[in-house]
C-alpha cells in the first residue's frame, strides 16, 4: 500500500461545534438510550416475569441467568462485531449492529418459554455489544479533542435517559388494571423497536470515519468527506475556520492482523491494558449486579409491590445522568487522570457506606433510592470514562476491537458473574448476603480508581494520534 502525508486528524480537531456535531451525537450516541432502556426493562419486569401468569413464570435465579446471557451475548457480540469494525469500516458495522438489535428485541416480545427468552436476549446483546465498538471509535474520531471527554461522557451518560424512559412506561405497562400479566411486559420490548427504528432513519446520514478511511487506502473518499464537513460547519456556525496545523504520514494498509493488535495491547502497552481492564470490572460488575436485580431486592426485603418498583429506578436514573453531564467537562479542564481516579474511588467509598446502612436495616426503599442516587451520581461518570479511556489510549487501527475486548473481558467478569451471583444473593433471602455483593463491587471500584492513578494516560485535549500514534505512521514505527 502507499505511503501518504494527511492533515484529516487536525482538520477534524480544530472544527468549531456546530449543528453537524448534534446529528452525529444523534444517529450514533442514542445506541446508549437503547441499552438503558433493555437494562431496565428486563430489572423492573424481574417479579413479573417470576408470575406464572406472565406467560414465563421464571424463578428469581432464572432472572439473574437471563441478564448473565444478555451481558454474554454484549461481549461475544462486541468481539465479533468490534474485528469487523476495524477491518470493513464504523459505517457498515452501526447499521449492521442496530439492524441485529431490532430484530432480537421484537423477538424477545413473543417469548413464552425459558430457553426462547435467553436465546432472544443473546442476539439482543449481540446486537448492542457490537453497537460499543463501532460507535465508541466513530465518535471519537468525529469529535473536536479539545471537547471530547465532555461529549463522550454526555453520550455514554444518555444510557440513563433510556433507563428512566422504560421505567415511566413500565408503569402502565405492568398495571394490572390496564394490561394483563401475560401482555404489559412483552409491549415494553416494543418500545425499544420503535426507538431504534428511528435511530436507524438518522443513522443512515451520518459519514464513514475519515481516519478510518486514509488508513485503508482511501484518502480521496477521506477529503471529499472531511471538505463537506468543513463546509457544513462554515455554515452553520458562521465561522471562519482556522488553518488546521499537523499531518501524520502513514503507510497505507488494507487490515490489522488480530496478532497485531495483541501485541499492541500486551507487549507495547501493558500499563494502559490494565487500566483498560480494571475500569471494565469495576463498573461491569457494580451496574450489572445492581441494576438487573434492583427490584428483586425492593421486593424481597421491603415488599415493594412489582408495577411500584419501576418509580424507585426513576431517581437512580437521574442521579446517573446528573453524573456524567454535570462532571463531564471537568474531564477535559481538570484532566482525566484526576477525575476518573476521584470518581471511581469516592464512588466505591460511598457505595461501603450504603452497605452498611443496609446491614443495620435502617433503611427503607425511599432512603435506599436516595443513597444509590449518590453513589451512581459518581460512579456513572466513572462508568462513562471507562469507555472514553479505551478508545483514546490505543492506535487508529486497533480502536474497535480494543473497545470490543476491555468491554468483553470486562464485563464478561463483572457482568456475568455479577448479576447470576446477585440473583442468587437475592433469592437467599439473607441481608448479610447481599451486603457482601454491595462490598464486593465497593473494592473493585476503589481498586479501579487507583490503578487509573498510578498507572492511566493523561489525554484531556490531546488529537487521538497524539495519545496513541497509528500502527501505520512513521512515528510509530520509530518508536
Amino acid at each position: 500500500m502507499a505511503q501518504i502525508s494527511t492533515d484529516i486528524p487536525a482538520r477534524l480537531d480544530r472544527l468549531p461545534w456546530a449543528r453537524w456535531h448534534w446529528l452525529v451525537l444523534i444517529g450514533l450516541g442514542t445506541v446508549w438510550i437503547l441499552d438503558g432502556l433493555e437494562v431496565t426493562i428486563v430489572g423492573v419486569i424481574g417479579p413479573r416475569i417470576t408470575d406464572p401468569s406472565s406467560g414465563l413464570g421464571l424463578s428469581d435465579s432464572e432472572v439473574g441467568v437471563a441478564a448473565g446471557v444478555y451481558v454474554a451475548g454484549a461481549c461475544l457480540g462486541a468481539l465479533f462485531f468490534g474485528h469487523l469494525t476495524d477491518r470493513f469500516g464504523r459505517k457498515k458495522l452501526f447499521l449492521v449492529t442496530l439492524a441485529l438489535y431490532l430484530a432480537a428485541t421484537v423477538a424477545t416480545a413473543f417469548a413464552h418459554d425459558a430457553w426462547y427468552f435467553y436465546l432472544c436476549r443473546f442476539f439482543t446483546g449481540a446486537g448492542i455489544g457490537g453497537e460499543y465498538a463501532a460507535i465508541n471509535s466513530a465518535i471519537d474520531e468525529l469529535i473536536p479533542a479539545r471537547v471530547r471527554g465532555t461529549v463522550d461522557l454526555v453520550v455514554n451518560g444518555s444510557f440513563w435517559l433510556g433507563t428512566a424512559l422504560g421505567a415511566l412506561i413500565a408503569i402502565p405497562a405492568l398495571d394490572t388494571s390496564l394490561l394483563s400479566a401475560g401482555l404489559g411486559w412483552r409491549l415494553l420490548f416494543g418500545l425499544g423497536a420503535v426507538l431504534g427504528v428511528a435511530i436507524l432513519l438518522v443513522r443512515r446520514t451520518v459519514p464513514e470515519s475519515p481516519r478510518w478511511l486514509f488508513i485503508h487506502g482511501r484518502e480521496r473518499e477521506a477529503e471529499e468527506i472531511v471538505g463537506e464537513i468543513e463546509t457544513k460547519v462554515r455554515d452553520e456556525s458562521g465561522k471562519t475556520l482556522e488553518p488546521a496545523h499537523g499531518e501524520i504520514r502513514i503507510t497505507q494498509r488494507e487490515r490489522t492482523p488480530l496478532t497485531e493488535v495483541a501485541a499492541t495491547l500486551l507487549r507495547r502497552y501493558p500499563k494502559r491494558t490494565t487500566v483498560g481492564l480494571s475500569l471494565f470490572i469495576g463498573q461491569a460488575f457494580l451496574y450489572n449486579s445492581i441494576f438487573f436485580t434492583y427490584a428483586l431486592v425492593l421486593s424481597t426485603f421491603f415488599k415493594v409491590p412489582d408495577g411500584s418498583t419501576p418509580w424507585y429506578l426513576i431517581p437512580i436514573a437521574i442521579g446517573n445522568f446528573l453524573g456524567p453531564v454535570l462532571l463531564g467537562r471537568f474531564f477535559d479542564t481538570i484532566g482525566r487522570r484526576t477525575m476518573i481516579a476521584g470518581s471511581y474511588v469516592l464512588s466505591g467509598l460511598l457505595l461501603l457506606g450504603t452497605a452498611a446502612l443496609f446491614d443495620a436495616q435502617v433503611l427503607s426503599p425511599v432512603t435506599l433510592t436516595i443513597c444509590w442516587m449518590v453513589v451512581f451520581f459518581f460512579a456513572s461518570a466513572g462508568a462513562s470514562s471507562a469507555y472514553l479511556t479505551v478508545s483514546e489510549i490505543f492506535p487508529m487501527e486497533t480502536r474497535a476491537l480494543a473497545i470490543a475486548l476491555f468491554y468483553a473481558v470486562g464485563t464478561g467478569l463483572g457482568g456475568i458473574i455479577g448479576p447470576v451471583l446477585f440473583g442468587r444473593l437475592v433469592e437467599s433471602e439473607s441481608v448479610g448476603n447481599v451486603v457482601v455483593g454491595y462490598v464486593i463491587g465497593a473494592v473493585l471500584m476503589i481498586a479501579a480508581g487507583l490503578v487509573q492513578w498510578f498507572m492511566g494516560v493523561e489525554a484531556a485535549r490531546r488529537s487521538l494520534e497524539d495519545i496513541a500514534a497509528p500502527l501505520s505512521s512513521e512515528q510509530h514505527q520509530m518508536a
